[in-house]
């Protein structure tokens, strides 16, 4: 990804803006084997939660997705929870701070956690366990990740 290269002249939706129910719902996306949570995001009207969900999981469709889609945040929010310092400072530039705070959360980062915990964002301290919990869990085979 290059991350430098793509700018940023939009509004963007960010995580806070969703509701607990439908965060809750995304969270499941990590632990669900049939892919019913995914797929109703997707029938919704949360196709960018999908996408993100994906995104995480191994697509690189997905990822494309995003950033076409006008949700590049989310999509270099998945490079940031890789720890890709490009994704990390294209957040950084664009001003999207809880972003970088929740990829450090899902990194174990103990300021983040703390930062979330303060500031009464439990369900981020969820999410985040759940997505460290399955990319700590998975093998990943990209054949299989379809958005």
């Amino acid at each position: 990804m290059k991350w430098k290269e793509m700018s940023c002249h939009f509004f963007f939706v960010t995580m806070l803006d969703y509701s607990i129910e439908i965060l809750l719902a995304f969270s499941e996306t990590f632990s669900e084997k049939d892919g019913a949570f995914l797929k109703w995001l997707m029938e919704n009207g949360f196709p960018e939660l999908a996408a993100l969900s994906s995104a995480i999981r191994g697509s690189m469709e997905a990822q494309d997705w995003l950033i076409k889609n006008k949700y590049p945040h989310f999509a270099a929010l998945d490079g940031a929870i890789d720890q890709q310092a490009d994704a990390y400072a294209w957040l950084y530039k664009y001003k999207h701070d809880f972003l970088i705070v929740f990829a450090n959360a899902v990194n174990e980062k103990t300021e983040a956690i703390n930062w979330l915990k303060n500031n009464e964002l439990e369900i981020f301290i969820l999410l985040a366990f759940k997505i460290r919990n399955f990319r700590n869990n998975q093998t990943y085979d990209y054949h299989k990740f379809h958005f």
